[in-house]
C-alpha cells in the first residue's frame, strides 16, 4: 500500500470532523450542527479538488464580533451567577455596548461545552426580554450526572462561554389569542417568561394568560418574586402544581389558594382549561415525558392539535 503523501495528510488534517450525537441539542435547529458540517465538508471537498487551501479560510473561526449567529459560535462572558434553588442557577452574560440579542419570543440559543474532551451542545431559552440591552440571562438546571451540567457548574464571573442562535420561537402576536394557557415544568418556565412580560408591558395587549408551573416542592419554584409581580396584572393568573408536597398548610397563605399538590393529571388539566376565561391557545414546555403527557391530556379535553404549541 502506497504511503500517504504529505500533501494528502495535510488535507486530511483539514477535513471537518463529523459531529457526534452529543453535539446535537435535539431541538430541531436550523441550521443544525449537522447542516453546518455538510456545508463545511462541501467547502473542504471543493478546496481539495482545486488544491487551494485559501478556499478554507474563515471556515472554522468563532465569531468575535460578539453578534449572535446561527452558523458560528460567539464568545460571551459571564457577568454574574446566582443560585436560585439547590440545583438551578441564573446566569447573566455581557453584551458589548448597549447591544441586544434581538430574540423573538420564546427563541432558544445553543450552548457549546467541552467535557472530558467531548463536545456537548444543549439548547436554552433566555429569560431576559429579547430586547434587553447590554446583557442576557439564562436559567439552567444542573443535574448530578449531566455532562453539560459538569461544565456549567464550573462557570464563574468573567468566564467566556460560546453560544450560537437564535432558533425556534413561538410566533406570538398581541391579541391574536383570547387566552394563552402555559403549561410549564421546571425550567420549561424559561420560554414562557418573555412572552408573559411582553403581554404585561403592552397596554394594548388584552390577552388573558394562565400559567401553570409544575415543580417538585415549594422551595424549587424559580423566580418567585418575578412571578408574584406578574400575577398582579389583571389579565394574568398563575397556578403551581407541586408533585412532592402533601399539604398546603406549610406554604405562605398567598400561595395556598392557587397551588395544587400531586401531579398535573388529566382531571386537573380539564379543570384548569374549564376555568379559562376564553378558549385557550396552549403552550407546553418541559421534559419530553411531560410534553407527551400534556398532549395526551389536552386531546382528552377535546383541544385540537392546532391550538397547541410545544417548545
Amino acid at each position: 500500500l502506497q504511503a500517504m503523501s504529505g500533501n494528502e495528510q495535510d488535507w486530511l488534517a483539514l477535513r471537518p470532523q463529523e459531529p457526534s450525537p452529543s453535539q446535537c441539542c435535539g431541538s430541531g435547529c436550523k441550521p443544525c450542527i449537522y447542516d453546518v458540517y455538510e456545508k463545511e465538508l462541501a467547502q473542504w471537498e471543493r478546496a481539495k479538488a482545486m488544491q487551494d487551501k485559501s478556499l478554507l479560510m474563515g471556515k472554522k473561526e468563532q465569531s468575535s464580533n460578539s453578534e449572535l449567529n446561527p452558523d458560528t459560535f460567539t464568545a460571551f462572558s459571564v457577568s454574574s451567577v446566582e443560585q436560585l434553588t439547590e440545583d438551578t442557577y441564573q446566569y447573566k452574560f455581557e453584551l458589548p455596548g448597549n447591544s441586544s440579542l434581538r430574540l423573538s419570543l420564546g427563541q432558544h440559543i445553543v450552548l457549546r461545552g467541552v467535557v472530558n474532551g467531548l463536545e456537548v451542545q444543549r439548547a436554552y431559552t433566555p429569560i431576559s426580554p429579547g430586547n434587553a440591552e447590554g446583557y442576557f440571562e439564562v436559567l439552567i438546571e444542573c443535574y448530578e450526572a449531566g455532562l453539560m451540567s459538569q461544565y456549567i457548574k464550573t462557570w464563574k464571573r468573567g468566564d467566556v462561554v460560546f453560544w450560537r442562535g437564535p432558533f425556534g420561537g413561538f410566533p406570538y402576536r398581541p391579541n391574536k389569542h383570547g387566552e394563552l394557557l402555559m403549561l410549564a415544568s421546571g425550567t420549561g418556565l424559561a420560554p414562557m417568561i418573555p412572552i408573559l412580560q411582553s403581554i404585561t408591558e403592552d397596554e394594548e395587549d388584552e390577552t388573558f394568560v394562565t400559567l401553570v408551573g409544575c415543580f417538585p416542592t415549594f422551595d424549587k419554584i424559580y423566580l418567585k418574586p418575578l412571578l408574584q409581580d406578574l400575577a398582579r396584572y389583571w389579565n394574568v393568573r398563575i397556578f403551581y402544581v407541586l408533585s412532592q408536597e402533601t399539604s398546603l398548610e406549610k406554604l405562605p397563605w398567598s400561595y395556598q389558594e392557587n397551588t395544587f399538590t400531586g401531579r398535573l393529571n388529566e382531571d386537573l388539566t380539564k379543570t384548569i382549561i374549564n376555568s379559562c376565561r376564553r378558549k385557550p391557545f396552549i403552550l407546553i414546555c418541559g421534559s419530553s415525558a411531560f410534553n407527551e403527557d400534556m398532549s395526551r391530556y389536552l386531546k382528552a379535553a377535546g383541544i385540537e392539535e392546532n391550538s397547541c404549541f410545544v417548545f
